[in-house]
């Protein structure tokens, strides 16, 4: 049978907003602040000094024989107190912290009251109902953000915010201690102001309740608020430590309330906002769809305070991408090895679950500031790493295909968008392959070397086989529409990804950890017009501004002029070689 707490979590996340909270004494107990009971008998002891008397271990047995009737707050506060500046001072000793107090912790909001205030903020309950004079359940509100409307008299009722319309409404049905008329004795808790009890009417016919730290014995009134609620819309869930008053016991077959157990209202309501957040988090619609995806990612940049959920966002979906790309779906041994038609279905097919991660790149690489680049560092570390047993070799190499098609989708918006220095830190990155040899990603991830057979066994994907640059033809067709609004026009995608494809070699001679005198080619060995143009784009930079030309000054194409110069030598020298193209 599932746990109580469970249910009423599962409740809670399920209809945020519906459930009201109702706190009784116990819920300050913990904190140290007397119950009303408890002070009206501290000053009937206080009211026996005055006269000279002893009043023993029985208060209210004393004032009952003296004054012959039962003991009355209201009363009592003023015999002992006379004007309204000293009845304020002595309350606000029984509840509010001395320095010694404060020291060890008491008078201060409970983790109870700090738990509720949690899902208060997070916008799971918003009415909460308390039997308590304290202030520790606004003070816990406040100290995360939230300023509630505060009920404390029948006053206070009119004109008061619509609970709809209310971020949070606590409803202190028997007064603020400030305020002497609160409710204390038998014959004040028996019956409530009218316009209160309706107030109480909508909120118990309207909301679920969860009670803790009510016993339901003195506070007849309350009792019958609840009682008289014609409707259940939603449960009831009744914290119980240890046996229940019969008063309570009748209100949980009225209202076929669930009963919780619980240790004590610290343990319950932490335990209960952590499951809650937890269900949160869990049944959080995943971003399935690019739109949704990329509307995160555009809020969790534009401001420091979500470089967590941005984190999060990007791992949660690399993670995905790699627990689908190396999982049972796509073997390594044992199944057919590639053909025309099984490799193209493969790299379809982990096209497909890399869709998110691709769109997610896209922005990344146009909108990313410094502080973001560790993100996609370890998101091209975590999709470049692989530790491959026996298997096809061309099914090995594909593991990488979502690092590489991550790489070409960052890397072309970076470089459109002028972020050299992201790209720099990207290519640049250190990759121990499954034999253990350590290779920048420049070096493992051009897509026309990325099979240890050649380019050439990509010309088995469908419609590649009379092409040139087979994997970088495909990658092209596959990525255009993801760039539609970086680059509008057909022409506009095809110069990004020409020249994108161009820095890609020339980084690779700088970065490719030993003196190249070749580099990777792409589809820009055969669209000349695209590659010159980059070409002489990047070389009068470099000679105009020397050093501080962005592509030395992001270190994208080494140090110096002179380390450019030798990535120019490569690239001409494979550009003789590929005379035929």
């Amino acid at each position: 049978m599932i746990d109580p707490i469970h249910s009423l979590a599962f409740s809670i996340q399920a209809n945020p907003g519906v459930y009201a909270v109702m706190l009784g004494s116990g819920i300050s107990r913990d904190a140290g602040i007397p119950t009303g009971w408890e002070i009206t008998l501290d000053l009937v002891r206080r009211l026996a000094q005055l006269n000279s008397e002893e009043c023993g271990s029985d208060p209210a047995a004393w004032y009952l024989q003296k004054f012959e009737h039962e003991p009355d707050y209201s009363m009592l506060l003023d015999s002992v107190a006379k004007t309204r500046a000293e009845r304020q001072q002595l309350l606000h000793d029984f509840f509010e912290a001395t320095d010694q107090e404060r020291e060890e912790g008491l008078k201060q909001p409970t983790k109870a009251h700090r738990a509720i205030a949690e899902l208060v903020s997070a916008g799971f309950i918003k009415v909460i109902i308390t039997t308590n004079f304290d202030r520790l359940m606004e003070r816990a509100l406040e100290d995360v953000g939230v300023i509630p409307d505060v009920i404390s008299s029948e006053d206070h009722i009119q004109g008061a915010m619509p609970l709809t319309h209310s971020k949070c409404c606590v409803v202190k049905v028997h007064g603020d201690y400030k305020d002497t008329r609160i409710l204390n004795t038998p014959d004040e808790l028996a019956t409530y102001p009218t316009e209160l009890n309706a107030y109480l009417d909508r909120i118990f016919d309207d909301y679920g309740l969860i009670t803790c730290g009510w016993s339901a014995t003195y506070d007849e009134a309350l009792r019958s608020a609840i009682t008289r609620a014609p409707n259940r819309r939603f449960s009831t869930y009744w914290a119980a430590r240890g046996e229940l008053s019969a008063y309570a016991k009748d209100l949980i077959r009225h209202r076929r309330a669930q009963v919780v157990p619980i240790q004590g209202a610290n343990q319950f309501f932490s335990s209960l906002a952590e499951l809650v957040k937890s269900l949160d988090t869990y049944s959080r619609p995943h971003p399935l769809s690019t739109d949704a995806a990329v509307a995160s990612l555009k809020r969790y940049l534009s401001e420091d305070r979500y470089r967590i959920q941005l984190a999060d966002l990007i791992s949660d979906e690399v993670e995905r991408v790699v627990s689908e790309t190396r999982g049972p779906r796509f073997p390594l041994r044992g199944c057919q090895g590639p053909t025309g038609e099984t490799l193209t279905a493969r790299v379809k097919a982990i096209e497909a679950v890399c869709k998110t991660l691709v769109s997610l790149a896209t922005i990344g690489g146009e909108w990313s500031d410094e502080k973001h680049f560790s993100v996609w560092e370890r998101t091209i570390t975590r999709l470049t790493t692989i530790h491959a047993p026996n298997g096809n070799v061309v099914w090995i190499t594909l593991q990488r295909y979502p690092a590489v098609i991550f790489l070409y989708a960052i890397g072309i918006s970076a470089f459109v968008s002028g972020r050299y220095s992201l790209l720099c830190r990207l290519l640049t990155q250190r990759i121990e392959t499954y034999n253990g040899e350590i290779m920048t990603v420049v070096r493992l991830l051009p897509p026309y070397w990325l099979s240890e057979r050649g380019p050439d066994v990509w010309k088995q994907l469908e419609g590649m086989d009379n092409r040139r640059a087979p994997l970088n033809d495909w990658m092209y067709e596959f990525l255009k529409p993801f760039f539609r609004q970086l680059t509008p026009t057909e022409d506009s995608f095809e110069i990004a990804f020409d020249r994108f494809e161009v820095i890609l070699a020339l980084a690779y001679a700088v970065h490719g950890e030993r003196e190249q005198e070749c580099v990777p080619p792409g589809a820009f060995g055969y669209r000349h017009r695209n590659r010159d143009r980059a070409l002489s784009e990047i070389r009068d930079s470099i000679e105009k501004e020397a050093s501080n030309s962005p592509f030395i000054a992001s270190g994208l194409l080494g140090d110096s002029p002179s380390d450019a110069e030798r990535a120019f030598k490569a690239f001409q020298n494979t550009l003789s070689r590929l005379q035929w193209w």
